[in-house]
């Protein structure tokens, strides 16, 4: 039996933290044990990308390139690595080609040593130009696998994938299996497959979901896999990774010994079981085994996400129809694997599906868009009477989707000038638009007011004293409450702002009240003798309000655009008339039912 040293890299500053505690780990929490973690000898840390990114300038007042630098500076004996998501960089959308050069050479010079580039649809269309400038700039390329069981995904078309990818230039090869659906006997055939057809080293990231993956790992070094992802032990299970102290142990002394201090690891464990106990990581998420995700299979972290979306809807009862949901939308849109961002844009529309109480009543932006081929060629077929009540006869795209975009970055640098510090803001500005200015703004204020954030991040939240340099805890935060109100069979939804901690006295500062539709309306609208009024089918944000009062519109035109559970939904106007009121507006925050706008 062929047998090698197994080399291990640590997820625990990116995945580990992104899987367990909502991506909420600061930076300076990190630092503490960076220079211990340098002498252990790991091949390499992921330390950057994925959720991280945006992360960090929404909810930790934090600036995601210097983090980078920050690790780079301790970390000189360990590679630095970071999860990319294709043409969609760090971000939920396509982004256009000199976007993503321009992120990827900064990556490299900040430190980043090794990018993971993946695709939700494994197309490598939407991977080629982070392949080519990685490889140009003098960075490990690995090219990724985003592992999933359908009818339409076997063992030949991942090991054709990964054949292409080795002629677009990649270095190694990583199966990148998110939702923990990998079984260990399905792992040795396709690693074995892997190392004899394609001939890279081959690395394996299994999550732990469905409690298979340390199994996985076994018989995928049995197999002959080279390099696998592992967490530090108080950062892994649940739906994090396996434990690094644990593979690390279970090889020891055996021809794929790792060679690792475990002494080492063990004082870098005790440290990160400090910094877990300042966050709540509910049970099933830390030390939880969902076989369910065999069938459903969205990632652990999704999971957690709606969840929480479902709770703004005082719907959290109805989470176990979503997830059976899940399934019947994924097949509809071609059997996508469920990775960021295709497992926001099924999971999303499976939860609409079922709060609305007709499937595709609601269609987000990311469907439509989807259904158009803009996110690229889907693994299977897709539905096509779904297809075409979506696109309206529009044809889908077959072109390379990034091609039908336009240059950004000039455009971004030109919008957010006034905000400049250094060259990667203008990235950070084009990826994030809302959240990187909002960051700005707080940074030129010198962080006086508390980040914002989403419902859908609020959870794990950190208990105790907050850190040194952290927003929570100061004198005076705003803090966002919503009641509902029922006078006379009629109900209303109370939006409150409250200042908390002024001079010691909680002060509210302004109110808005909004009446709900009762049992006779619908989400959509509440007619009134010629007038329909359109509210709000879900809770969100206005993202853009595109008519004006005095506006002529048809039945089916855009009125406003809303991001409500991750995507965009486009509002329509449910019948052909004349805008007499617009009733909200950008930047607004809406609670379902709330009226946005009148049509007579």
């Amino acid at each position: 039996m062929e047998s090698s040293k197994l080399l291990i890299t640590d997820t625990s500053l990116r995945d580990g933290h992104q899987s367990l505690m909502a991506t909420r780990m600061k930076t300076e929490e990190m630092l503490p044990v960076v220079e211990k973690m340098n002498e252990v000898g790991y091949h390499s840390l992921e330390v950057w990308g994925g959720a991280t990114f945006d992360s960090c300038m929404r909810f930790l007042d934090e600036d995601p390139w210097e983090r980078l630098k920050q690790l780079r500076k301790i970390f000189t004996k360990t590679k630095l690595q970071m999860l990319l998501r294709g043409q969609n960089l760090v971000g939920y959308r396509h982004y256009p080609d000199d976007l993503v050069e321009e992120f990827v050479k900064k990556a490299i010079y900040n430190g980043i040593d090794i990018i993971r580039v993946f695709d939700a649809l494994n197309d490598v269309r939407n991977m080629q130009k982070a392949i080519e400038v990685a490889k140009a700039e003098g960075a490990h390329v690995q090219g990724t696998l985003s592992y999933t069981t359908s009818p339409v995904h076997d063992l030949n078309c991942f090991v054709d994938t990964a054949i292409t990818l080795k002629h677009l230039g990649s270095d190694s090869i990583c199966i990148k299996d998110m939702a923990g659906l990998l079984s260990p006997y399905h792992a040795y055939e396709l690693i074995k497959k892997l190392k004899e057809t394609v001939g890279l080293p081959v690395q394996l990231h299994c999550h732990y979901t469905s409690g298979m993956a340390s199994m996985s790992y076994l018989k995928a070094v049995e197999a002959g896999v080279d390099i696998v992802d592992t967490a530090t032990a108080p950062l892994a299970l649940g739906t994090s990774q396996p434990p690094t102290d644990t593979i690390v142990a279970a090889l020891k002394d055996t021809p794929y010994d790792t060679m690792l201090d475990i002494n080492l690891l063990s004082e870098v464990s005790n440290y990160f079981k400090s910094v877990r106990g300042n966050y709540q990581i509910p049970l099933d998420i830390a030390l939880g085994v969902d076989t369910n995700v065999l069938n459903y299979q969205i990632p652990g972290g999704m999971i957690s996400n709606l969840a929480s979306q479902l709770e703004e809807y005082n719907a959290t009862h109805r989470l176990e129809e979503v997830l059976k949901e899940v399934p019947r939308v994924r097949k509809e849109l071609g059997y996508p694997p469920l990775v960021t961002p295709s497992s926001q844009i099924v999971g999303s529309q499976a939860a609409a599906n079922v709060l609305m109480g007709e499937r595709y009543q609601v269609v987000s932006n990311e469907v439509k868009n989807y259904l158009k081929g803009l996110y690229g060629k889907p693994p299977g077929t897709i539905d096509k009477e779904l297809q075409k009540k979506v696109l309206q006869g529009e044809e889908p795209i077959t072109c390379r989707p990034a091609d039908l975009l336009e240059p950004g970055f000039e455009q971004a640098r030109r919008e957010i000038e006034d905000y400049l510090e250094k060259s990667e803001d203008v990235l950070s500005y084009a990826l994030f638009p809302n959240a990187a200015r909002d960051y700005f703004e707080r940074r030129k204020s010198g962080f006086k007011q508390q980040a914002s954030g989403d419902k859908n991040h609020e959870k794990p939240e950190p208990k105790g004293k907050p850190a040194e340099g952290s927003s929570a805890g100061r004198d005076t935060h705003t803090e966002s409450r919503s009641f509902k109100v029922t006078v006379d069979d009629q109900s209303y939804r109370v939006q409150v702002e409250e200042v908390v901690m002024v001079n010691e006295q909680p002060q509210v500062t302004s109110a808005s009240v909004s009446r709900e539709p009762d049992s006779k309306e619908t989400s959509h609208q509440a007619q009134d003798g010629s007038s329909t009024t359109v509210n709000a089918p879900m809770p969100g944000s206005v993202l853009d309000v595109v008519v004006k009062e005095g506006d002529q519109v048809n039945e089916g035109d855009q009125l406003m655009v809303l991001e409500a559970m991750k995507m965009e939904n486009e509002i329509t106007s449910p019948v052909t008339g004349k805008v007499t009121r617009v009733i909200t507006a950008k930047g607004a925050s809406v609670n379902s039912g709330e009226p946005l706008a009148i049509i007579d």
